[in-house]
């Protein structure tokens, strides 16, 4: 399996990857072969991060501050990184982001907000590299969504329907690029406790352990976890996959006596 994970001589970029499952995503590029270049909007998570990369692996790890929402800043995301690292082989969209609310006090910005960071973003990239990709007859994207966009969310109705059009985007950019080498994956993260994650958990009382008592597997998942499955279906393991989208979860909630 491990000459399957391989990916020297190879370039992902990473949106979101200054933090949580971006940033494990980086380093676990890295740490098998690829040179990587890390996007997002603060400069200083990026660079803390790229810096980390560099350290621990001895592979290249570029940041550059993008607003992913911006359509100008997205070209020059993935014309610098082929600029700067000669090519581009893999994109990971996973930056997002939610603000849960009532639909009752669901606003027009709110929904759009939510639409732009989790399905017009990745459209901007996804277009992009694929201009790279389509050209050279090879590339692999990995889109990541959420359990939300499958089951939905209560108080997220803009975030669990742009996680689902997130997965339905995934689908038919396989279907019609796949004549040209190129695989379009996602991956659907359950409860994942990133940094982040904790932090708006204990705001709003949250307890992961009640959280996760119906799961199976009766925890949270890790940032890493999620890097696991990002790297798989990046990889030539993964080579007859497309179209997918991969629950990582902890296990399937189904109802019934233990």
């Amino acid at each position: 399996m491990s000459n399957f994970i391989d990916f020297t001589g190879r370039v992902a970029v990473v949106t979101g990857g200054g933090t949580g499952m971006g940033a494990a995503s980086a380093m676990l590029f890295a740490k098998f072969g690829a040179d990587v270049v890390i996007a997002g909007r603060r400069p200083e998570p990026l660079e803390e991060t790229a810096a980390k990369v560099t350290a621990q692996t001895g592979r290249r790890c570029l940041a550059m501050p993008t607003d992913i929402r911006d359509e100008e800043q997205v070209a020059k995301l993935i014309d610098g990184t082929v600029e700067q690292l000669g090519r581009i082989d893999i994109l990971v969209n996973n930056a997002g982001g939610s603000a849960l609310a009532p639909l009752a006090e669901l606003t027009t910005k709110m929904w759009d907000r939510s639409f732009s960071l989790n399905v017009d973003a990745a459209y901007y990239c996804t277009r992009e590299a694929g201009r790279y990709f389509i050209a050279q007859k090879s590339g692999t994207i990995v889109n990541v969504s959420s359990m939300a966009g499958i089951y939905g969310i209560k108080r997220g109705a803009q975030y669990s329907a742009s996680k689902a059009a997130l997965q339905m985007f995934t689908r038919v950019a396989a279907a019609e690029w796949g004549p040209h080498g190129i695989r379009v994956n996602c991956v659907a993260p359950g409860l994942i406790a990133s940094d982040l994650a904790l932090v708006g958990w204990a705001r709003h009382g949250l307890d992961p352990v009640k959280m996760t008592a119906h799961l199976p597997l009766r925890r949270t998942g890790t940032p890493e976890e999620i890097a696991n499955a990002v790297i798989f279906l990046c990889s030539d393991a993964a080579s007859y996959i497309s179209g997918e989208v991969l629950a990582v979860a902890g296990g399937p909630v189904i109802s019934g006596n233990d």
